[in-house]
């Protein structure tokens, strides 16, 4: 790559690590040198409890986690480090009616496009409506499905657009996106991971042109996919292997080194 970015913005499951895996030590140490040289945010559909579990473990002690940006909850949520906390800098959750109405169209939809009775869906991977806050995420198999479940049952996302359809239509107030494995993820309207961009230039007074946004889900309609629209150049990965040998890329051609 020879463009030298002053700031990079990761996706987290399926770019930095495996659907709700925890991230690589090997990964984490890659992002630590990354951290010594520019801010790094990560934005997800995840709550920050797994942030917590998933990527924080696998930073090293010296990470310079004050460059870190994390924004849970496709950036309805962001969070900084101070002192020895994270804080948040802003919390975009529903209110009680918002909820209220995102529930009772996900019913609809559910029973519109019939994906709620699903064949492969075993009982033991959980529910597949997950209250975050500040997202509201239908996962089709449930939250649990194995990663290996979850790569196979819908990969073109064909399966999953009907619902995606019939929710922009009852809910076009709200962001609606579909992730790159199972899921679709209910925002705020204009509360998505464009948004996330969009602060972090007030984060960090860089510019969006200097920025590069990693991920997974850029086809149109995916999770990733709404960060075009605010000019960020944009980087399609498809797994942690091709990530890693990014970064390694990105430290290489800023004439940095790579671990």
């Amino acid at each position: 790559m020879n463009f030298k970015p002053k700031l990079v913005a990761f996706d987290l499951d399926g770019t930095l690590a495996e659907s709700k895996q925890p991230v690589l030590a090997s990964v984490g140490e890659l992002l630590a040198e990354l951290l010594n040289h520019m801010p790094v945010a990560i934005m997800s559909g995840a709550g920050f409890n797994q942030f917590e579990t998933q990527l924080l473990p696998a930073l090293p002690e010296h990470a310079h986690l004050e460059r870190l940006y994390l924004f849970p909850t496709n950036a309805a949520r962001c969070f900084v480090h101070k002192g020895s906390t994270w804080q948040a800098q802003y919390d975009r959750s529903f209110n009680t009616f918002e909820r209220g109405r995102i529930m009772q169209a996900l019913k609809e939809a559910l029973e519109e496009t019939g994906l709620s009775n699903i064949p492969e869906r075993k009982k033991e991977w959980g529910e597949q409506i997950e209250d975050r806050g500040a997202q509201i995420t239908f996962s089709a198999l449930g939250q649990k499905a194995p990663v290996e479940e979850k790569k196979k049952w819908d990969p073109t996302r064909e399966k999953r657009k009907p619902l995606y359809a019939s929710l922009l239509r009852r809910l076009p107030d709200f962001s609606i996106g579909l992730n790159a494995t199972t899921s679709i993820d209910i925002t705020p309207k204009g509360v998505n991971k464009a948004y996330g961009i969009r602060h972090l230039v007030e984060l960090t007074d860089i510019s969006v042109s200097e920025m590069l946004y990693v991920g997974d889900a850029l086809a149109e309609g995916g999770n990733d996919a709404v960060v075009i629209e605010t000019g960020v150049r944009t980087h399609e990965v498809f797994g942690p292997e091709e990530t890693i040998s990014l970064i390694k890329d990105i430290l290489h051609n800023t004439h940095l080194s790579a671990t």
